[in-house]
């Protein structure tokens, strides 16, 4: 069915003391969200992620240092200079910032993966052609990630199973935020929650935030979602098939995003035996149909935001979004 975007409720900021400390504060949560208002810290489900935070940073150039790098769960900020090949993925441990140098450096051919893990920051990155199985972000049985500011991208020139995903969160994953980032010319976008048959692990987790991304020529999975809780907001979604899906009781606000050239925006009823949920509001659908068999409980995040609408969504996202915009 379709579906017809609800009102966005306003936010009153808290009292604060003193004149001067409310007025400052109800301007900070009046003011729309901007290219540089999460530079640096993540807003959503992830915040409170600091990666390696002050560690003192180390630059690598090749495949082998960068591995060394991020090994342990020591503080550490580690810079990649210049585009690596690789084949397979690299693990990243706990408490470690990974930082792309300029707006051409990262990893193609495969990937990184945060596997029981905490407390990650990956930035600034180009991460392109993650050759199957391997995803270019995997994010498995972690918690407290940050995936900002990167530009993933493959290619349709193969079958949709020739790459894998461009950033799979799964195995009750928790307290993730992906902002900032863009996602080109692939098949499968985003998979959070990896099985319907795996509700036993991931009932009450996979938290996960996206806003401010942009998805061009991305066929599905913008993101697909079972079992968990997502926010989708202010993004800008164009030439995609089916983007937003929510399955198996999966519980989905989708907030202020804007989808051109795009099928089905959001859909709860396909491809799993169980719907998902979906509330809507404030989005500028662009013509693309919505599939709501189950309106949702999930309305008010529990953290603080302020979206921008959905009318200034385009502009924002397109400057301000990918490697090399920090």
């Amino acid at each position: 069915m379709r579906t017809h975007p609800l009102r966005t409720r306003s936010r009153r900021p808290a009292l604060a003391t003193g004149a001067a400390a409310a007025l400052a504060l109800t301007a900070a949560l009046v003011l729309p969200q901007t290219a540089s208002a999460a530079e640096t810290s993540p807003i959503g489900f992830g915040a409170g992620t600091t990666g390696g935070g002050s560690a003192t940073p180390v630059t690598v150039t090749t495949l082998s240092a960068f591995k060394s790098a991020v090994a342990g769960d020591a503080a550490k900020v580690v810079k990649v200079s210049g585009l690596i090949p690789l084949s397979g993925q690299v693990d990243v441990g706990s408490n470690t910032t990974v930082l792309g140098v300029g707006s051409s450096s990262g990893f193609t051919g495969g990937g990184l993966r945060v596997k029981e893990e905490t407390n990650v920051v990956v930035r600034n990155l180009n991460i392109s052609k993650p050759l199957a199985p391997s995803d270019g972000v995997t994010v498995q049985k972690s918690t407290r990630v940050w995936i900002d500011h990167n530009s993933f991208s493959a290619d349709r020139d193969h079958d949709k199973d020739y790459y894998d995903g461009l950033l799979d969160i799964t195995h009750a994953s928790d307290n993730v935020t992906v902002s900032w980032n863009t996602f080109k010319n692939h098949y499968k976008g985003s998979l959070v929650g990896h099985s319907d048959s795996n509700a036993s692990e991931d009932t009450g987790h996979l938290k996960v935030t996206y806003h401010h991304n942009h998805f061009s020529n991305v066929y599905s999975r913008i993101p697909s979602l079972r079992f968990g809780t997502g926010h989708f907001y202010d993004n800008y979604v164009e030439g995609a098939d089916t983007a937003v899906h929510s399955r198996m009781g999966a519980q989905m606000l989708v907030e202020n995003n804007v989808f051109r050239s795009t099928k089905i925006a959001v859909t709860t009823s396909r491809s799993s035996d169980v719907d998902g949920y979906a509330n809507l509001r404030g989005n500028d659908l662009g013509g693309a149909a919505t599939e709501i068999s189950r309106t949702g409980s999930f309305t008010s995040p529990p953290y603080g935001y302020t979206p921008e609408p959905a009318s200034s969504v385009v502009a924002s996202v397109t400057a301000g979004a990918g490697a090399g915009k920090l």
